[in-house]
């Protein structure tokens, strides 16, 4: 097979992902996200510092990501309030959230492609880069 052929092949797999349009997806972005998480560097956090309840925090998360996506639900939460605690006990770095963005994106790029899913990776960077200088200044004036 030539080059062409390659990225032919390449090109027409990737068209043929669909772009995230329901709960159901939501559902398993969130779930193959946090499988991801709770093995990598970072799963820590959620594993020990903060001994994550999943069958509670999972279903938060689909709701959140809703919210983010869609706009139809209400999210009820206070994300930011919910990582100060567990900042204190652990540093949650700038290097942390750039770890929790790079399996984001990569869990989006698996499984859709479109522009909801380029929506999820957009906002997924801003609530990086915002959690990350929020947890930096909680820390410098604690």
């Amino acid at each position: 097979m030539g080059c062409k052929s390659n990225l032919r092949l390449f090109l027409s797999y990737f068209s043929q992902m669909k772009d995230i349009a329901s709960t159901q997806d939501i559902q398993l972005l969130v779930n193959t996200f946090y499988d991801k998480v709770k093995t990598s560097e970072i799963g820590f956090f959620f594993n020990e510092i903060a001994a994550v309840n999943w069958e509670k925090h999972l279903p938060k998360m689909y709701i959140f990501w809703q919210s983010v996506l869609f706009a139809d639900v209400k999210f009820e939460g206070n994300p930011m309030g919910a990582h100060f605690p567990i900042n204190q006990k652990a540093a949650m770095e700038k290097h942390h959230f750039e770890t929790w963005l790079k399996l984001w994106k990569q869990t989006v790029d698996e499984l859709f492609s479109g522009e909801i899913a380029a929506s999820a990776k957009n906002k997924a960077e801003n609530i990086a880069s915002l959690m990350a200088y929020k947890m930096e200044m909680d820390r410098r004036l604690s």
